[in-house]
């Protein structure tokens, strides 16, 4: 099908774009139409051509004639805009050699694509819906809502807090005791789950472990080892903060001019010296020699050792991140206890309750 579409008028040449079918093309794609651009003398009405012009034969090929006007065409953006292979044998012998390049230039560049229209008719109101590409089925992707976020103000935001502390005042001050547990219970855990997010900004990545070959001593070597090490004086505390790259670091300034180096650990948890003897033997590569009961650890260099370039590893934490995660692990430890402590209540309450009604009953 094809109808006219609109006058072009230039200073020497009046043009006329019209728009024909696929199916009077060899093109690659039968889905958008077409725009063609006849150069000739101005054409009112298609009706008042001659009947014998090479023109009007080549209008004659398509199947019917709308006479219909489309007085504006839009070029969709974001389609696919495919070259079309057309056949000019289809074209009239009468256009000479510029006004077929003319032709052929406005075939190239006037490329529509025909969206589809669905009529959609919910709610007993017609709408017609554009948009979506003829030939592609599936439903159209929903438009995503953006839910405008407004800037409350200064005295709204107090009145809300107002509310939240009033409102928590009322469950602390219930005569209901459960009221009052479960209350601290779930402000107790959301703590909890917040202190454990924390922590694991802290978590750092481990470094793929090089190639080491641990030296074997002799009893004869520990134990001298042993002795030249209790009777030195220099040592490596281990605080709060736990192992972090300064401890490491100090370890390998010791081992400089001595032989052992003592680690001693305080305050130290119950079996938590043997973690930190693993760990420091992986991070400075030492020798652990013997473990005090005073949470002391002595640690033999090697008897090839060679100083690191680089003697703070870069999987340690900082002194002050290492600080800053001891706090983060001693209030979780402490929100823990008081959740068990709470749950316990909330179960003797519970078993309160289930006795006083056995009595009443009895």
């Amino acid at each position: 099908m094809y109808a006219v579409n609109k006058s072009m008028k230039s200073s020497s040449l009046k043009f006329r774009s019209f728009i024909f079918s696929r199916s009077d093309f060899n093109v690659v794609s039968s889905e958008a139409p077409l725009m063609f651009c006849y150069s000739g003398p101005s054409v009112p009405n298609p009706a008042h051509l001659p009947k014998d012009t090479s023109f009007m034969r080549f209008l004659s090929h398509g199947n019917s004639f709308i006479s219909r006007n489309y007085h504006q065409m839009r070029l969709i953006p974001g389609l696919p805009r495919q070259d079309p292979t057309l056949n000019t044998s289809l074209l009239p012998s009468s256009l000479t050699s510029g006004s077929r390049e003319i032709v052929l230039k406005w075939l190239h560049a006037r490329w529509f694509s025909s969206p589809s229209i669905e009529l959609n008719t919910e709610k007993g109101v017609v709408r017609f819906r554009f948009g979506q590409e003829a030939g592609k089925r599936g439903g159209q992707t929903k438009a995503k809502r953006i839910v405008k976020r407004f800037k409350m103000s200064k005295k709204a935001k107090l009145n809300e807090l107002k509310f939240y502390r009033l409102k928590a005042k009322k469950k602390m001050r219930s005569p209901n005791p459960e009221v009052r547990i479960r209350y601290k219970l779930e402000k107790a855990k959301r703590k909890e789950a917040w202190l454990i997010e924390k922590l694991r900004k802290f978590e750092v990545p481990k470094a793929p472990d090089e190639p080491h070959d641990p030296e074997i001593l002799t009893e004869e070597e520990k134990f001298y080892l042993k002795r030249t090490g209790e009777k030195k004086k220099n040592y490596v505390p281990v605080g709060r903060r736990g192992v972090f790259g300064g401890v490491v670091l100090n370890m390998h300034l010791h081992w400089k001019k001595h032989e052992t180096v003592k680690v001693s650990c305080r305050p130290c948890k119950p079996g938590q010296i043997h973690e930190y003897a693993a760990e420091l033997t992986r991070l400075s590569r030492g020798i652990v020699i013997d473990i005090k009961p005073d949470n002391t650890i002595i640690f033999y260099r090697g008897k090839n050792y060679v100083q690191p370039n680089v003697m703070s590893p870069r999987d340690t934490l900082s002194k002050d991140k290492a600080l800053e995660k001891y706090r983060f692990e001693q209030s979780l430890e402490h929100t823990s206890q008081f959740i068990e402590k709470l749950e316990k209540e909330l179960v003797e309450y519970h078993e309160y309750l289930a006795r006083k009604r056995k009595e009443e009953k009895s």
